[in-house]
């Protein structure tokens, strides 16, 4: 869990036991109600302290060079607690509205301070940035994209069933021609790609990607008439790099109030392609980037016009004197002198 090995051990022994790989906060304890409000709140920050005693202690012992610390509780916090900012959310049905408010709020108050005890030991001549992958938007709205697939002739279900348990359990694979997975990804069943692809690579699969982008871009919620789906990405517009192979082959953008449903994320088919998201993870970013920007914060001026989590990576290696390598998007940040930033 570090590098190098030894490195962990140091943290443990400078600061006890910390949380360490994957979601730390039981989410799952709070939407099945085993946890309350108030005791997720004390594991966030719980956590949120090991991370900033971690952080102090790297910046204090880095006199040059990069240090960086990723501080997640404003993910968590805001995944959880979103339905206290909309009270009509489906997730306030199960009274998973508390008496606690302004739980967001407080968040961001305490996130604010952190960045100036960060300046306050800072001189200068030192660089911070402060930068989200993404922002935040309501979760109120499932899309099954499984069901829809099956409802359309796209996934085909074994021995006439018409449900499929999860993990794709019940889909005939030689009759299925695209699949979701995921929170995000539209998967087509390619030939010599899949194990029991289907679909040609070349034309055959163009068509069929471009038959599903058109369907499924501007879908809307027979609730309400809503669009729940903004746009269809295709990938190979989108990403660079030497594992874009991997990538699904479409990015859905959902709408502002809608993500990939519970159960679509987990490969099952049922009847239901929209359902109410009643569960205290009210509050998502998987949707169309377009609409949860991620935050730049700078303590000296950057000349930019349009900054990109894609820039990130080729301005860091930029601001040491390293050349960023040819499959790297993005363009370096130019860092404006003092007389410039006035």
């Amino acid at each position: 869990i570090s590098h190098p090995t030894a490195y962990s051990i140091y943290l443990a022994k400078l600061q006890g036991p910390f949380a360490t790989l994957g979601l730390a906060e039981d989410t799952w304890a709070l939407n099945e109600g085993v946890l309350d409000d108030d005791a997720f709140l004390q594991q966030a920050y719980m956590n949120h302290d090991e991370r900033e005693k971690m952080f102090f202690d790297a910046l204090e012992k880095t006199r040059q060079g990069l240090c960086v610390c990723v501080f997640d509780t404003t993910d968590r916090v805001q995944h959880m607690f979103w339905r206290q900012l909309e009270p009509d959310h489906p997730a306030n049905r199960n009274g998973n509205l508390s008496g606690r408010t302004g739980v967001i709020e407080d968040l961001y108050r305490r996130m604010d301070d952190l960045v100036g005890r960060i300046l306050a030991r800072l001189d200068k001549k030192a660089l911070l940035f402060v930068i989200s992958d993404h922002g935040f938007t309501s979760f109120r709205r499932g899309i099954n994209l499984n069901s829809w697939l099956h409802q359309n002739g796209y996934l085909a279900l074994k021995n006439g069933t018409d449900q499929s348990r999860d993990w794709f359990k019940d889909v005939d694979w030689e009759r299925t021609r695209a699949y979701a997975l995921g929170l995000g990804g539209l998967y087509l069943n390619v030939k010599n790609r899949e194990r029991k692809g289907i679909v040609e690579p070349g034309a055959e699969a163009d068509k069929l990607r471009k038959e599903l982008r058109q369907k499924l871009r501007g879908l809307r919620d027979p609730q309400d008439n809503q669009v729940a789906i903004r746009d269809v990405i295709d990938s190979r517009a989108v990403f660079a790099g030497p594992y874009r192979g991997n990538a699904p082959d479409l990015i859905i953008g959902y709408n502002k109030g809608y993500r990939a449903g519970w159960d679509s994320v987990t490969g099952t088919v049922t009847h239901t392609v929209f359902e109410d998201n009643t569960k205290a993870w009210s509050g998502d970013h998987c949707v169309d980037p377009a609409l949860v920007p991620g935050v730049l914060f700078s303590n000296h001026k950057l000349d930019c016009e349009r900054p990109a989590i894609v820039d990130v990576a080729p301005t860091v290696l930029d601001f040491f004197g390293l050349k960023p390598p040819r499959y790297m998007n993005g363009q370096p940040w130019v860092l404006l002198k003092d007389e410039e930033s006035q």
